[in-house]
């Protein structure tokens, strides 16, 4: 993977983090932190969307590959809260 698409990957899954974080209504941290909870959220978002057999919402593909949006700001949310 090129640099520049890690780095947009990377700038995606803060995004997707600080969004989770803030609807929960934690911060615990700064960009660092975001990026950890938004590569979790989509981690734990996807798990739950396979149980559940709920589709991909808007995914975008960086490098070739997917990163789910949706799922990773709804396991952002739940890994913030718990």
């Amino acid at each position: 993977m090129p640099l520049s698409s890690l780095l947009l990957l990377l700038l995606i899954a803060s995004i997707c983090g600080g969004i989770g974080q803030s609807l929960a209504g934690y911060s615990f941290g700064g960009c660092i932190v975001s990026i950890f909870i938004g590569f979790a959220g989509a981690w734990i978002g996807m798990w739950i969307a396979g149980e559940f057999g709920l589709p991909e919402w808007f995914t975008i593909n960086v490098g070739g590959r997917p990163f789910p949006v949706v799922w990773s700001v709804i396991g952002s949310f739940l890994f913030s809260v718990v």
